[in-house]
């Protein structure tokens, strides 16, 4: 049962008080004044104190300043047997759940007791699902532009400033968007992401803003777009470069109001979103092409922050592969010194999602024993990959425009399909392009990759 303190300079109370609360199964520790229930409270694992208002040489109201302060997640039961109105909204307003007035209530002080323990147990499983919120968004490294990047972060994070991700795919630039989500002031409310390469335009309208019913011909009901799902959180555009012209001027025009409205009603909502963006593009070579505008690009790069790939952070490469095999349940791996080279010198054309492969691979196939040059080569796939990428560059040179185009096409995604294990929607997302547009093209080249996964199943 949880540990309760009394604070009280009177043995009565604290005799009467602490038998009532023994007889329900509590374990119950008594002080005469503040600093001796301090010291209590460091030794033991103390879940709720009842405290005096009047106490020798530290008076309750000041104690409960320093009980707040030092141990936010203890409640706090004020005592009083001389209360005033003004005393208890001070008390509560200090942070005290709630004020007792003396002669105590036996039904009173149960009840009181029974709340105050259900929300401190509230509060250290919302303390305990943060914390683990935060290491699930945690970014691993120690290279310069990892340093770099929490930096950036921890500046940022408190503000509602936007913020533009950049990096090759595979990255972190969803990763970063989270972490900056989970250490701002908003991170208890919603974080909303959406990728802008994977939503057809003609439903881009209705994703970001919602529609009523009847408002076209399958609105069946009211839906909520997701400017307002993100409402007082985070919306996060990733691929914000592949989002057309037409839905550009209707994001920024969300963003410069702070209001939307449904598709099908003229009512206007306000609302109050932190925006965070991310593309593997140059939207500054998109704006002087006339493809991006650079009115939203202004207002979205706010805090630019580059993400590098991981090629260019080599040293990170081992704690990043043991931090996914631990994640894996996978501890126990020690590589040789041939295969950290071949890791190192690898190119990590999938970045940090292409490691994480491997490291699940790893993890399914290793035998046990040291891991060596050839067992990684294997799991790399580099060498069948290879030689698959120099067979096609002597037939490309050698065939007609059109034939080597269909040709290079075919193999390119054969290869991002292989990289994400047949997974043709998160394929889609990854290289920009339309599901539908992708099912249509893998039908088109038989559905079949070169290294023997069906491409449609």
């Amino acid at each position: 049962m949880p540990s309760i303190l009394i604070i009280d300079d009177e043995p009565g109370i604290r005799k009467t008080l602490g038998d009532i609360l023994e007889d329900e199964q509590y374990t119950v520790w008594r002080a005469e004044d503040a600093f001796a229930g301090f010291d209590i409270i460091e030794r033991e694992p103390i879940r709720l104190v009842f405290l005096d208002v009047l106490l020798p040489h530290m008076g309750g109201i000041e104690a409960l300043e320093k009980l707040r302060s030092r141990w936010a997640e203890l409640e706090v039961v004020m005592i009083s047997g001389h209360a005033t109105i003004d005393m208890a909204v001070r008390a509560v307003k200090l942070g005290a759940f709630d004020f007792l007035e003396k002669p105590l209530s036996l039904n009173r002080v149960l009840t009181v007791c029974r709340n105050a323990l259900t929300v401190s147990k509230l509060r250290r499983e919302n303390h305990a699902l943060k914390k683990n919120i935060s290491s699930d968004h945690e970014i691993i490294g120690n290279s310069q532009g990892i340093q770099h990047i929490r930096e950036v972060i921890h500046q940022v994070a408190p503000t509602d400033a936007r913020v533009l991700i950049t990096g090759e795919n595979g990255s972190g630039k969803e990763l970063v968007a989270r972490a900056i989500h989970t250490n701002s002031a908003r991170a208890d409310k919603p974080f909303v992401e959406l990728n802008c390469a994977a939503i057809p335009d003609t439903l881009i309208e209705s994703e970001l803003f919602g529609h009523e019913k009847g408002a076209f011909t399958d609105a069946l009901k009211m839906r909520k777009g997701r400017f307002e799902a993100a409402d007082n959180g985070t919306l996060f555009f990733d691929e914000i470069g592949d989002m057309s012209l037409n839905a550009q001027a209707k994001v920024l025009r969300a963003i410069q109001e702070q209001r939307i409205e449904r598709l099908g009603s003229e009512k206007s909502l306000d609302i109050n979103v932190r925006i965070l963006a991310a593309t593997n593009k140059d939207l500054e070579k998109a704006c002087a092409e006339g493809r991006f505008r650079h009115d939203l690009f202004f207002r979205l790069n706010v805090i630019p922050l580059y993400i590098p790939p991981l090629r260019e952070r080599s040293e990170d490469i081992t704690l990043l592969l043991f931090h996914f095999l631990k994640e894996f349940d996978v501890e126990q791996v020690q590589f040789d010194d041939e295969a950290l080279q071949l890791l190192y010198s690898y190119s990590w054309p999938g970045n940090i999602r292409e490691l994480r492969n491997c490291a699940e691979r790893i993890a399914i196939m290793h035998q046990g024993g040291v891991i060596g040059k050839e067992e990684i080569a294997d799991f790399l796939q580099s060498r069948r990959l290879g030689k698959a990428q120099v067979s096609l560059h002597n037939e490309l040179f050698e065939l007609p425009y059109a034939q080597a185009k269909d040709m290079f096409e075919k193999q390119y995604l054969e290869f991002q399909v292989a990289q994400h294990q047949g997974d043709i929607r998160r394929t889609a997302e990854t290289i920009g392009m339309h599901l539908t547009s992708l099912q249509g093209k893998l039908k088109k080249h038989g559905g079949k990759g070169r290294w023997g996964q069906g491409l449609l199943g």
